[in-house]
């Protein structure tokens, strides 16, 4: 079962999340941050796979600060809109929408985990090492793809990490893999051969790389159900 909510962030602003619930007793709750392409088919269809998987998701739209209800595709005019979106981010408005969403979540009075993919991937990164600053405390965290992650690494995450990057990302250098390998040897880290950037992207054929979304989406299952259970 899926539906829209509207939540609100701390400085007042109204956004709407997508939530998906388990068919019985959710195991916990995942916070998950999109790409840049807003809450559009594809991130809501990864929210249905984890509530299949017993979790109650929610999907917070943080482009609604830019567009309510904004949903691109992979297509180069939405591209270039996403990248326009894209240079608008700012860390600190991004963590009071995911926050808005954890307030949310703290109501199912379960264990909570942040996901995130490409954006959401460096998003989920900056929960675990600054969400304490936003009265966020999540068991766990999952970035995919997380580029500029590089430029925070030395940042202490206050909670369990798993990262997942292609070893053919364009978008990230082998250098910001490094460097949160060299601050953080306790970060699972897992790097997947023949790969490129958002290889989760089943819907694009330019990116997906079937092998290495299968194999990541089960080390994450994994990592969420031992850490938020």
């Amino acid at each position: 079962m899926s539906e829209w909510i509207k939540l609100k962030a701390q400085d007042g602003h109204e956004l709407g999340a997508y939530v998906a619930r388990p068919a019985g007793q959710a195991i916990g709750t995942l916070i998950l941050v999109q790409e840049i392409f807003g809450v559009n088919a594809h991130i809501r269809s990864v929210v249905d796979g984890y509530a299949k998987d017993g979790f109650l998701v929610i999907a917070p739209a943080i482009f609604d600060r830019f567009e309510p209800g904004v949903q691109l595709t992979y297509q180069p005019d939405d591209m270039q809109k996403a990248y326009k979106f894209y240079g608008m981010l700012k860390p600190e408005t991004t963590l009071m929408d995911v926050a808005a969403a954890y307030e949310w979540a703290k109501a199912a009075g379960k264990g909570i985990g942040v996901i995130g993919y490409c954006y959401g991937g460096l998003t989920s990164w900056l929960v675990a090492t600054r969400g304490e600053d936003y009265k966020m405390q999540p068991a766990c965290c999952v970035g995919y793809y997380a580029g500029g992650v590089g430029s925070v690494a030395t940042e202490q995450p206050s909670c369990p990490v798993m990262l997942h990057f292609g070893a053919n990302d364009t978008h990230i250098g082998q250098d910001q893999i490094e460097a949160v390998r060299a601050a953080h040897p306790e970060v699972e880290i897992f790097v997947y051969e023949g790969a490129g950037h958002a290889f989760n992207r089943d819907v694009d054929p330019n990116s997906y790389h079937a092998a290495s979304a299968k194999l990541a989406r089960e080390r994450s299952l994994e990592f969420l159900k031992t850490h938020i259970a």
